[in-house]
């Protein structure tokens, strides 16, 4: 990742909070197999508010902004997988420390369940949003308070902005209360990770921090190239956590069995639609091993390296070999992370990743070698058939953030 450039990284970057966001996508169709609309609504609302804390607390020591400010709450906004982007397109003012407000210029999300109608839409704005907003906001001020102005469903249906929320630090309100799962989550392994900081700056340019001014129109292009750094392997953490979360409330809610039922569907259907996103933002060309393995290197599910330690290694046009040593990934002691989907239908996520480059290509286990704890090799037939797209990306394709493009609105700054 060091050797990227700037630009690139913030390219790389936009497309890894969209994953992370893009998850629920598939993970809660997974859940309404099963489920009524308004359990699974419980399941979202567990999943982020114990999610969101803990990697709100670690997006600010990375990026050296302090809590207690509305400031620092937009600034998390800013960098946060549930608001990637453009894709949300979160727009924000500062009052006073006490007193800001933000709207949506865009929300992909609401046009996602516009469609389903207005149950769907109610239940995303102000079921989910509301303890789940407020969840995110006390990692900055315990009684800081966010509340809408206007919001979904829409009157009239082409309103715009999509919402309109105020953000109030109230100093005689009660503080907001965690969410009792949020202490389990942050006693795992990913939720204090350190993740690598580069020991010198590859490219000028850009803030070394977010401790300065807030600034409404912040994009990645402002941060430096070793911020850049740091700030994508966080984006990666929170993707992890909040996979985790999403797992810990299925099992909670619906038993063990549910959650071998539910991940990996998640698992392939975001693991390939990532890879399917990542050739073209990425502009890696052609479909051969080399291809294959550039896509491997830059998929979020395989970072920050401090957590999933992998090696892949280009053998000749037709063969990868991947691995993943003993790693923290390996070692939490449960099945709340994507690669304790691996070993039985978890490994389609895998071919899901390679066919994304060549659907003549599929991942076979092989033998490990030294401290490697799981290996595969991608092979490429050019004899066999193109391999369908598995249905879980289609599933994935159901939002309109699949197919979302991206496009940068400024250069890097100097």
């Amino acid at each position: 990742m060091t050797k990227l450039s700037r630009q690139t990284l913030a390219v790389l970057g936009r497309e890894w909070l969209l994953h992370g966001h893009l998850q629920d996508r598939i993970g809660m169709p997974q859940v309404m197999a099963f489920a009524t609309r308004e359990q699974m609504q419980d399941i979202a609302i567990v999943e982020w508010m114990a999610a969101s804390p803990v990697y709100s607390a670690r997006t600010q020591r990375a990026l050296n902004f302090e809590p207690g400010t509305v400031t620092t709450i937009l600034k998390n906004i800013q960098l946060d997988i549930g608001a990637p982007h453009h894709f949300m397109d979160f727009r924000c003012r500062v009052h006073d420390d006490n007193h800001g407000e933000f709207w949506l210029a865009h929300c992909g999300a609401l046009m996602d369940v516009e469609p389903m109608g207005e149950e769907f839409v109610q239940g995303m704005c102000h079921d989910i949003e509301d303890p789940t907003f407020d969840a995110t906001a006390v990692m900055s001020h315990p009684k800081a308070k966010i509340r809408p102005i206007h919001r979904p469903p829409r009157v009239p249906a082409d309103r715009h902005p999509h919402c309109h929320w105020t953000v109030t630090i109230v100093p005689d309100a009660d503080p907001v209360e965690s969410h009792p799962n949020a202490a389990i989550v942050a006693a795992s392994s990913i939720a204090s990770i350190d993740v690598e900081r580069p020991a010198g700056d590859a490219e000028p340019g850009g803030w070394a921090d977010y401790s300065g001014p807030f600034d409404p129109d912040f994009e990645l292009e402002d941060l430096s190239h070793p911020t850049l750094v740091i700030a994508l392997q966080e984006v990666a953490v929170q993707s992890h956590v909040l996979f985790r979360s999403y797992l810990l409330a299925v099992s909670q809610a619906f038993g063990e069995e549910r959650v071998r039922e539910v991940a990996p569907g998640v698992f392939i259907g975001l693991a390939g639609l990532t890879a399917q996103r990542l050739r073209p933002a990425m502009g890696i060309e052609g479909d051969d091993a080399a291809a294959i393995a550039k896509v491997l290197h830059v998929h979020p599910m395989f970072w920050p390296r401090t957590y999933v330690d992998v090696s892949v290694d280009v053998l000749d046009d037709e063969h990868v070999r991947f691995a993943i040593r003993d790693c923290p990934a390996l070692n939490e002691g449960d099945g709340y992370t994507w690669f304790a989907q691996l070993g039985g239908d978890g490994n389609r996520a895998l071919d899901a990743i390679v066919q994304a480059v060549n659907p003549q290509a599929s991942c076979h286990p092989v033998a490990v070698h030294g401290d490697e704890k799981l290996a595969y090799e991608a092979v490429i037939d050019p004899a066999a058939e193109a391999a369908p797209e598995a249905p879980e990306i289609g599933l994935a394709k159901f939002s309109t953030g699949a197919s979302f493009v991206f496009t940068p609105r400024r250069p890097v700054r100097v």
